[in-house]
């Protein structure tokens, strides 16, 4: 049986009560700051006591750290990949990839959680700790896996780390940067869609099959 915690006068469950405060204190975080947000303001938003947010989460720190681990959440590859059996299923592969971590990561959303952690370093270590442990070394990890079996396969003649590391430089260059700082738009999904592609023709041009030359 979930566990039961007592909010807005009645019972409700406490996944729905956390969901509802990790929605207040990202909403309160990002219209005031971090540090300028009260666990009062938060618990008012969700509409549940500062006791009931303290039982959840502890502190104000743990709300933020919640908030970015669950939007992490959508950034894990899908565990049924395809064999990579030749290069265009890496191709595909590569691209589908890059198309979602592009369109997870440009959301307003997840942009402003990486401005909140950047400014915060001082007043909330842990959440830099958290967005490179549960965002980016995911993230990394799964991309390093792609490219070992594509190294097992016989696809590519590299390293697997400087492959993954090449692949997001040709993937991000200066974009995040010129979101982080407010210099751009979000990508459409058709640009999204064509900046993965782009990454992956120039992957592969890079890092041929074992035997081959650079064109």
């Amino acid at each position: 049986m979930s566990p039961k915690v007592r909010a807005g006068g009645g019972e409700a469950d406490a996944t729905e009560v956390r969901k509802r405060i990790i929605g207040a204190a990202l909403s309160a975080f990002m219209e005031g700051g971090y540090a300028q947000t009260s666990t009062l303001e938060i618990a008012t938003r969700a509409r549940v006591s500062k006791r009931e947010l303290y039982a959840l989460f502890g502190n104000k720190e743990a709300m933020l750290v919640a908030c970015i681990t669950e939007r992490a959440q959508r950034l894990k590859a899908p565990a049924d990949l395809p064999e990579l059996r030749n290069r265009e299923i890496l191709a595909e592969v590569l691209t589908a990839f890059g198309t979602r971590l592009l369109t997870e990561t440009t959301d307003p959303i997840v942009v402003a959680m990486f401005r909140l952690a950047i400014s915060e370093t001082v007043h909330a270590p842990k959440v830099v700790q958290a967005l490179d442990a549960v965002a980016r070394k995911p993230t990394r990890d799964a991309l390093r896996a792609i490219m070992a079996s594509a190294k097992s396969a016989g696809l590519v003649a590299g390293e697997t780390d400087p492959m993954a590391e090449k692949f997001l430089g040709l993937l991000w260059g200066d974009l995040m940067t010129s979101l982080l700082l407010q210099a751009a738009s979000r990508p459409t999904a058709a640009e999204i869609a064509r900046r993965a592609r782009e990454a992956t023709v120039a992957l592969l041009k890079i890092y041929p099959e074992p035997g081959q030359t650079r064109p």
